[in-house]
């Protein structure tokens, strides 16, 4: 059985916007530890979620989210 691992761009994209991990939370009604989390991968957002965070990037959520092999 393979080992995938789901992966970001929030950090990233975040730079490229000049938002906080705060900015972001608030942006998506969700609390900052939430983005932090997800940022270092121990979170897998709910569907509604990564299709807010892509949105706010004006991105696919593929182009957030990706699976990479362990």
């Amino acid at each position: 059985m393979e080992d995938f691992s789901l992966e970001t761009k929030i950090k990233e994209l975040r730079a490229s916007k000049n938002l906080s991990q705060e900015d972001l939370a608030i942006m998506v009604n969700v609390r900052r530890e939430t983005i932090a989390r997800l940022e270092k991968g121990m979170y897998n957002p709910s569907l509604k979620l990564a299709m807010d965070i892509a949105a706010v990037f004006e991105k696919s959520v593929e182009e957030v989210f990706f699976f990479n092999e362990k």
